[in-house]
């Protein structure tokens, strides 16, 4: 069964859409891969202030003529939706306005997926069509503590906000892996500890090892913010243990499924509108 496109309530004023073009391509670990992008294209790209700041990467579907140069929302506008391109959800992992360069970080498994396999593979030179970014995160100043969350999927963003924190704050970051090759370097404040959680094997989505971690820790005293982001069945848990078990209130947290386990994105996007969704 093919997955159609997925629905949107985005515009070209809301979401613009940019062309890069491939610069390099950094091997992070086993399992992920940084793109970092620019060209002429950078100078229409408008960033903003969020450090979860997510753009929709664009994937032509095969077969399927388009013109040159591709313009997502014309193609939107004069054709039938099951011909759209499908395009995926990736956090910018930073912005370096004065070089003209994004990076977008990207988990590999072998061929599955769209976004992956083309990471994978993608050579200096080659075209990054995205639209955005959008986003909706910041570390709250006001905040005692902040506590961190997510799998694979989530590292970009929790590694951006962990780099935005001021060199006094402090913090837990739970970072569910697959295995110690795959600890990435982030540049953590002194009073931010960074705790690695080792599937070993297990596959992503299968594991409770994050939402156990969060539920079973001592946790510093104050006010917490909390970012925790990743598999859908996994934020549930932490739904559980965040409202539930530590009574928080909702503006202390930022709660949301990147993926849920055996659906592709459209399929994944389509279903946040239904219970099963519902985080």
């Amino acid at each position: 069964m093919t997955s159609v496109p997925a629905s949107t309530s985005a515009t070209r004023k809301s979401r613009p859409q940019t062309n890069l073009t491939v610069l390099r391509r950094e091997q992070l670990s086993p399992y992920m891969v940084r793109i970092i992008a620019g060209g002429p294209g950078f100078a229409g790209y408008v960033n903003n202030a969020f450090v979860d700041r997510y753009v929709k990467i664009v994937f032509p579907q095969p077969g399927v003529s388009y013109g040159e140069p591709l313009d997502l929302w014309e193609i939107r506008e004069s054709m039938p939706r099951d011909q759209w391109p499908h395009t995926r959800t990736y956090t910018v992992r930073w912005v370096d306005e004065a070089a003209a360069e994004l990076a977008i970080d990207f988990v590999i498994h072998g061929d599955e997926g769209l976004a992956g396999p083309w990471a994978a593979s993608a050579r200096p030179g080659d075209t990054l069509i995205f639209t955005g970014p959008g986003g909706g995160y910041n570390p709250d100043p006001a905040a005692d503590w902040y506590l961190f969350a997510g799998d694979e999927s989530a590292l970009p963003a929790i590694g951006a906000a962990i780099e935005s924190l001021p060199a006094e704050a402090r913090g837990l970051a739970f970072l569910e892996v697959d295995g110690a090759a795959d600890i990435q370097g982030i540049a953590a404040p002194e009073g931010v500890e960074l705790r690695w959680l080792f599937r070993g094997g297990v596959p992503a989505g299968d594991s409770g090892l994050l939402v156990t971690a969060v539920r079973d820790a001592s946790w510093p005293d104050g006010r917490v913010q909390v970012f925790a982001h990743g598999e859908r069945g996994y934020m549930k848990g932490l739904r559980e243990v965040l409202y539930g078990q530590r009574g928080l209130e909702r503006s202390q947290v930022s709660l949301s499924g990147y993926w849920a386990k055996g659906r592709v994105e459209d399929d994944f996007q389509a279903e946040k509108k239904l219970p099963i969704g519902t985080i």
